[in-house]
């Protein structure tokens, strides 16, 4: 499973400036790509609905990620983390 992850600018933008390792992120994404695909793994992920169908919402503890998983050509894209309440995904994201 050689899944290609990559990561939207802000994404890294907000690694640099938290606490949080890009490591650990995209363990936290392999735990929810094994989850979509069957696995019983304990994970919160929600599809996102509208203008942001396809996308994925992943709940760790306050920590949100938004994620796009391409199963035709295995790849990964992380859209957006934040830590706290909602993410909120405007235009501008």
């Amino acid at each position: 499973m050689n899944w290609q992850i990559d990561f939207h600018n802000r994404a890294l933008k907000f690694l640099k400036t938290s606490k949080i390792s890009q490591d650990e992120i995209i363990e936290v994404v392999k735990k929810a790509l094994r989850k979509l695909q069957g696995k019983d793994i304990n994970i919160d992920i929600a599809k996102l609905k509208g203008e942001w169908r396809g996308f994925h919402r992943i709940k760790i503890g306050k920590l949100r990620i938004v994620a796009e998983f391409n199963f035709d050509i295995k790849r990964e894209f992380i859209l957006k983390l934040s830590i706290g309440g909602a993410v909120h995904i405007n235009e501008n994201f």
